[in-house]
């Protein structure tokens, strides 16, 4: 069956997303009032460092996943045997009682964060099913499925009582890191790079030297001395990527996805925390559902340790994660053919729009937000957004710099002791 062009298939996706969101706006929402802070100055401190939503909608995971794609083609050359064999994660995805799709939403956040491709975010489900606890018999462990020696040289803690491999903090920050060092050393193509994570670099090092191939430009299909396995990685990877990218090709799945997803972040253990029960009690949250998804706790008895631990929890209302968000950044030209569904206008509006008697409007920026995605929220051009604020499309988004989005407005008259001075 000739399926439609991503970008229009993206389109629709996105607008039956609006209109559902849409839906959920209350009717007596106030409208925010514009603000006229001037151009790319940093906004109070409050603004920067407000506290991120609870939760968000599961919809906007699946977007921010489709967006990061380094191929979201799925052509006939496509593997029907694995696309088969992964056709019920799209279901794991929609399912409301399981641990995935908040899961994977914390992987796909750590990515883009990277600014790695998405594809990764589908290892734990070809390794783990997404399972925080899952266990090999040959010695793999944890989402990632790292083996003893692998954690230990990526600075993962296995002692007794604690095994990092089960930590999905612990394991997904060394996945990242190891994936980023992988991406850069293949040329950023990522079918070189989870060639690598399966069989070890330098193997496909030594395979690109003797078939005389540069990781720029190499063809993975015809690189000689990797196995049968190695090879099938990379199918199953894309597979599985065009299995969830077609799955809103089915209306109820949508549906099922257009749910309050909980936020998951770290969370450090305080030194003495010895009962993980007792912890999550302490801190408003279920203690069976904390210790569900950080299985690294024996029993949930919080073994001593020579450095800081952390759990990852949903992130309650109020309370922002403990990364530094603003050290993070966004390039300007992030995402130009990108797709995004945005919470509904009063939460996102309250958290970026500041109130002004003025006619124009300013955005304070967000971590993630791209001149792509405002542009299209406020419904002007990303050359008019650019040229208004002094910036080119190699500059940096910094959360709390404030935008101008529209053009001046001339005052109106006023009374002689309130007349606006002239700029």
């Amino acid at each position: 069956m000739t399926r439609p062009a991503p970008a229009a298939r993206r389109l629709s996706t996105a607008l039956a997303g609006l209109l559902a969101l849409a839906g959920a706006q209350t009717a007596g929402s106030a409208t925010p009032q514009p603000a006229t802070t001037a151009v790319a100055t940093p906004a109070v401190e409050s603004a920067a460092t407000a506290a991120p939503p609870a939760t968000r909608n599961g919809r906007e995971i699946y977007a921010s996943f489709r967006e990061g794609l380094a191929d979201p083609s799925c052509g006939p050359d496509t593997s029907q045997r694995w696309q088969r064999h992964f056709a019920a994660a799209p279901k794991r995805l929609a399912e409301r009682n399981d641990d995935v799709l908040p899961l994977f939403g914390y992987v796909v956040d750590a990515l883009r964060e990277a600014h790695l491709p998405t594809e990764y975010a589908l290892i734990p489900f070809v390794e783990s099913g997404y399972k925080p606890g899952a266990r090999s018999g040959s010695g793999p462990a944890g989402l990632w499925q790292f083996i003893a020696l692998t954690a230990r040289n990526h600075k993962i803690a296995i002692r007794p009582g604690y095994d990092g491999r089960l930590s999905p903090v612990e394991s997904t920050q060394a996945a990242v890191r190891y994936l980023k060092t992988l991406h850069g050393m293949f040329a950023g193509d990522w079918r070189l790079a989870v060639m690598a994570y399966n069989a070890g670099e330098y193997r496909v090092l030594g395979a690109l030297k003797h078939s005389g191939q540069r990781a720029m430009d190499a063809d993975p299909e015809k690189l000689v001395g990797l196995s049968g396995i190695t090879r099938a990685y990379v199918r199953k990877l894309h597979a599985l990527s065009c299995v969830l990218d077609q799955a809103d090709d089915r209306e109820e799945w949508l549906q099922a996805l257009d749910r309050p997803v909980a936020v998951l972040a770290p969370k450090p253990l305080p030194a003495g925390t010895s009962s993980l029960d007792a912890w999550a009690r302490q801190h408003d949250l279920d203690p069976a559902n904390v210790r569900r998804i950080n299985p690294a706790f024996a029993g949930g008895r919080i073994a001593k340790g020579n450095r800081p631990m952390q759990v990852l929890v949903p992130l309650a209302p109020g309370r922002a994660p403990a990364a530094d968000q603003a050290t993070q950044t966004t390039t300007l030209a992030d995402a130009s053919d990108a797709i995004v569904i945005n919470p509904p206008a009063a939460d996102a509006d309250a958290r970026t729009e500041t109130a002004s008697s003025s006619s124009t409007r300013s955005h304070t920026v967000q971590r993630g937000d791209s001149i792509w995605r405002l542009a299209k929220r406020y419904g002007v051009s990303r050359a008019e957004l650019l040229e208004r604020n002094g910036l080119s499309a190699d500059d940096m988004l910094r959360p709390g710099m404030v935008l101008e989005i529209d053009a001046p407005v001339a005052a109106a008259p006023a009374p002689e002791s309130l007349s606006a001075v002239p700029e």
